[in-house]
């Protein structure tokens, strides 16, 4: 998609955020959007097309480091939970708990043991967040093995970029076909529709990825003067629910 194009339809969904937002505030909502998928597949700049334009008072990213040794020695859950949004707020997870569903196995992070329980106790983790009234947001970003070696390269090759290489980033190339198998067992026992549904995003174009992100987010939330024309409904080639 050209730069010009994105941005053309982009302005008129990010003043709908703004519009969202209002809204979250004086209803008192609690968003919580999860930010899952593989390295290098635009979770990071799908996050800053949803946020730049929305006050940071009530709009946050969180982007947690690794665990600290007490951390690891909690319930694996609390740590997130301090970060969940309050009324009135907005929180854009770049990753979550869901590390443990993904990223820990494939890496050796954790025991398999560790990965079973995480997948029987998320869903009804989830279910205690849904039934208190929080909204809950889920997208798995993918893309092809060619996509994610070329925006490998071009992080090395840029000095502005070259801090996104991670020691992580680097062992997973090596690790494809096993995150595969770990994020189709992972969608599968925690897509829970209607309330904690997973959206599984093909960013091969980032752009056009980044604005199914954004009408997804629009159309599932009740804010008052929604244009119904701007928002549109997300293209189900590029975003769907698991399995579609």
């Amino acid at each position: 998609m050209k730069k010009k194009e994105y941005e053309a339809e982009l302005e008129p969904l990010q003043i709908e955020l703004v519009k969202m937002q209002a809204w979250a505030r004086d209803s008192g909502a609690r968003i919580c959007v999860v930010f899952e998928g593989r390295d290098s597949a635009g979770k990071g700049g799908s996050i800053k097309a949803v946020s730049q334009n929305l006050n940071p008072r009530g709009a946050r990213v969180v982007a947690l480091a690794k665990p600290t040794e007490r951390e690891a020695g909690q319930w694996y859950f609390q740590r997130y939970v301090a970060h969940l949004p309050s009324k009135g707020e907005i929180a854009l997870f770049d990753r979550s708990w869901y590390n443990r569903g993904v990223v820990e196995p494939v890496m050796g992070f954790c025991a398999p043991e560790q990965t079973e329980d995480f997948l029987r106790a998320a869903p009804g983790f989830e279910r205690m967040l849904t039934e208190d009234g929080l909204i809950l947001f889920k997208f798995w970003l993918t893309m092809s093995r060619g996509a994610q070696i070329q925006r490998f390269l071009e992080r090395e090759s840029d000095p502005l970029k070259q801090w996104k290489l991670s020691p992580v980033d680097v062992g997973g190339l090596s690790k494809w076909d096993e995150t595969t198998k770990a994020a189709e067992e992972m969608l599968r026992r925690t897509h829970r529709p209607p309330l904690a549904s997973w959206w599984v995003v093909n960013s091969e174009d980032q752009r056009r990825a980044r604005l199914q992100i954004i009408r997804v987010l629009l159309a599932g939330l009740p804010y008052e003067n929604k244009d119904e024309a701007v928002v549109g409904a997300a293209d189900p080639r590029l975003i769907a629910p698991p399995g579609l």
